[in-house]
């Protein structure tokens, strides 16, 4: 057995029937053309591999307080793949209303915490997958590499399933194996310095942002800093998601035009489509709303498991000019970015984990409805560059979908895939009314973005290259990306 890290524990611990920990992927294919069986061909080849290699063949056991991965000597294939079709007339909005269920339902504890399905019945005979894994069994970087290491740039290659692909080789550690017991207790002793001696000074960092945040207002975001909003509230079990792709050509042209970054100009859209949503709902605090962003740190290391520090971003949701909007929360990130820039990796995660240690005794006494830490979960997953097919199906469309929790009840998540970004909007059916307006919504702040930083000739070109997520035509139709309504 292996001991879950504190990271990858805490999220069988927060898990509730109402707080499901699991984050999932989205995928949209186009089958080849001229293949009316291809889900059946390639679900038939997938049945085959009916084992299951690390992460994918291990289930959570709890021995005395502590939680472990234990191997399943009972791994059942046909539990974890499932093949479902989408009523009646099959367009996007059954679809999203689908995920939209699986998602709000809990993982069995009791088998390894995945699940895939397969999913038919769109117009033109594409299909989609939905895959889903617990958090505490992979983070969101890694569950799309491996999604990607599962399919393959040529149309002609079969690749095994994602169960079946291997585990990620991880960094070894040369040890003396005929060093003496003393020489082997030293070294564990030293390992314990150089961890402690970045542990510690990344949990004094912490605490010392949220002292600052309680005190005064300063340039880099701090927890406690962010205002009470509708999405700082209880949730319940019920999900609700809501999809939409755009050019990442379009958004770089944003970039380039302020001196901003990709993640600053998707910060921006998102803090102009929550704007508006407060706006209409009457509900925009005088405060800037503040989002937690996930940092990976899957660079620095070949560890498996939850790899992620964060950093807090001031959105400037209390700025109505969008490109002085833009400007502010460019200042924040930097802030933070070079904050973090500092640390060696150990006191990445410790200063992490020491900003988001308030939510669990804010979530249990209530007060983080009053004084949330921050108000949304915004991330930013990076995805593979060129055309992927799933044994000849192209993929067309990723979205992620991500964890809204008690007291941050609305999560964003964006990934990239070719030149398109893809925009996931998953949040508690009942603490967020209306959750599909957040696509009219983030339309509406690219467009007030191009207004207010391109040429006037730029600015106002038309909001037509927008393109149908789904559209009824056959297969051999080139790819098309855009707008997917909400249910």
């Amino acid at each position: 057995m292996q001991a879950l890290s504190p990271t990858d524990s805490a999220f069988l611990w927060l898990e509730t029937r109402s707080q499901p920990m699991h984050v999932a992927g989205l995928n949209i294919y186009t089958p080849p053309k001229g293949e009316d069986q291809h889900v059946h061909r390639f679900l038939t080849a997938w049945r085959k591999h009916v084992s299951a290699h690390p992460p994918f063949n291990l289930r959570p056991v709890l021995k005395l307080g502590l939680w472990y991965w234990e191997e399943d000597q009972e791994f059942e294939l046909d539990y974890h793949l499932r093949h479902v079709a989408l009523p009646q007339p099959g367009r996007i909005r059954e679809l999203l209303a689908m995920v939209s269920n699986l998602h709000g339902n809990l993982l069995d504890r009791n088998r390894p915490l995945w699940e895939a399905h397969v999913i038919e019945g769109l117009p033109g005979g594409r299909f989609a997958t939905y895959i889903k894994m617990h958090h505490a069994l992979i983070d969101g970087i890694s569950g799309a590499r491996l999604m990607a290491r599962s399919m393959s740039t040529d149309p002609c290659e079969s690749m095994p399933p994602v169960w079946a692909q291997p585990a990620a080789r991880r960094r070894k550690v040369e040890q003396n194996a005929a060093g003496s017991t003393t020489e082997k207790l030293l070294g564990a002793l030293s390992a314990a310095t150089r961890v402690g001696s970045q542990v510690l000074p990344g949990i004094g960092a912490g605490l010392w942002d949220m002292l600052q945040g309680l005190q005064a207002d300063t340039t880099m975001a701090r927890a406690f800093q962010a205002p009470p909003t509708p999405f700082n509230v209880e949730i319940s079990g019920s999900r609700r998601f809501a999809a939409q792709s755009y050019s990442l050509t379009r958004l770089k042209t944003l970039g380039a035009a302020a001196g901003a970054t990709i993640n600053d100009v998707t910060l921006a859209i998102c803090a102009g489509a929550l704007r508006q949503y407060l706006i209409t709902h009457d509900k925009l605090p005088k405060a800037p709303l503040v989002a937690m962003v996930p940092v990976s740190l899957h660079d620095e290391t070949t560890d498996g498991g939850n790899q992620v520090s964060l950093l807090l971003a001031s959105l400037c949701t209390h700025i109505a000019d969008p490109a002085k909007r833009l400007q502010g929360i460019v200042e924040s990130t930097k802030a933070a970015k070079e904050r973090l820039a500092s640390m060696p990796r150990l006191q990445k995660l410790a200063h992490g984990m020491t900003t988001i240690a308030p939510l669990g005794p804010s979530m249990l006494t209530g007060s983080a409805r009053k004084y949330p830490v921050f108000n949304v979960v915004i991330s930013n997953v990076p995805g593979p560059k060129e055309t992927l097919y799933l044994n000849g199906a192209r993929l067309d469309e990723v979205y992620p979908v991500s964890i809204p929790t008690h007291y941050l009840a609305l999560n964003i998540t964006i990934s990239g895939y070719g030149d398109h970004l893809g925009f996931g909007f998953i949040a508690c059916r009942r603490s967020v009314p209306s959750l599909q307006r957040l696509l009219d919504y983030t339309d509406a702040s690219i467009q007030e973005l191009e207004a207010a930083l391109l040429t006037p000739k730029r600015a106002t070109r038309p909001a037509t290259t927008r393109k149908p997520a789904i559209k009824a035509s056959s297969p051999a139709t080139p790819r098309k990306r855009g707008k997917a309504p909400a249910p």
